[in-house]
């Protein structure tokens, strides 16, 4: 996105509060239930009962339970696969609710997404700093010879690991900086980074996502496209801590910050 201006950021801003605010967005979150707390397969304010088989979840439901299945009444058990797509695309549901399966380092659960959920009912905005150019700013790419994993806390307790492409070394205010990064299939970078913001005027951690680089490792670090986590919108998101080295000793008084 170099070059991008104020109009394309007010843009993707409305955007992004279209996305957060949707019936089935992450303000919609109110639990996540890793299956292996619970061995007798009964979740907190879900029906029927929920078991792990292999590489599926095997919820099982009577007519009482109230579960949809691709929007018909469900009765029986069924296999399922983790979910790929949104959550308002879940096969299960109960009511308005969908009832999402995710599998992590092996560990699976079931995601509990309410429209009516008073995260989303109460959500007035997000608190975002408008576009300036100077936090955008040219960087450059070291991959690492082979992908690298390292172990980071989450925000539900518990440690994951997080894979690691690479090093994205750029200059704010005349001072070199560095992030270790996430390479995506398609290429593009991911960091998790905090700053002097974080927790005093900024959300406590935040993630970017620059482009693809080039051939030669140059890419655009755009720190307006700063985004809050998942975890910034409900309590129930796993997301990763910013791993050593990714807390930058500078005010990133830029891009998303808080929930208004």
């Amino acid at each position: 996105m170099t070059g991008d201006g104020s109009e394309a950021w007010q843009e993707r801003h409305e955007r992004r509060i279209e996305t957060a605010s949707a019936p089935y967005g992450p303000l919609a979150l109110v639990g996540t239930h890793w299956l292996e707390d619970f061995p007798d397969g009964r979740l907190p304010a879900i029906t029927g009962r929920w078991t792990v088989d292999g590489d599926t979840v095997v919820p099982a439901a009577g007519a009482a339970d109230g579960l949809t299945l691709d929007g018909e009444p469900f009765t029986g058990e069924i296999r399922l696969p983790a979910d790929q797509g949104p959550a308002g695309e879940a096969r299960v549901g109960l009511g308005e609710r969908r009832l999402v399966v995710l599998v992590r380092e092996g560990s699976w659960g079931v995601r509990d997404f309410d429209p009516d959920a008073e995260t989303r009912t109460a959500f007035k905005g997000i608190e975002a700093t408008s576009y300036d150019p100077r936090w955008s700013v040219s960087g450059r790419f070291t991959p690492y010879d082979g992908r690298r994993t390292v172990r980071v806390a989450n925000a539900d307790g518990r440690e994951r690991g997080l894979g690691l492409g690479g090093e994205l070394t750029f200059s704010l205010d005349g001072q070199e900086q560095t992030l270790r990064v996430t390479v995506d299939e398609d290429g593009t970078l991911w960091a998790v980074f905090a700053d002097s913001t974080s927790g005093d005027g900024s959300y406590r951690f935040r993630f970017l996502r620059p482009v693809a680089p080039d051939v030669e490792g140059r890419t655009t670090v755009d720190f307006n496209r700063s985004l809050l986590p998942p975890g910034a919108f409900a309590d129930h998101f796993v997301c990763p801590f910013p791993q050593p080295g990714n807390t930058l000793g500078v005010a990133i008084a830029a891009g998303e910050r808080n929930l208004r």
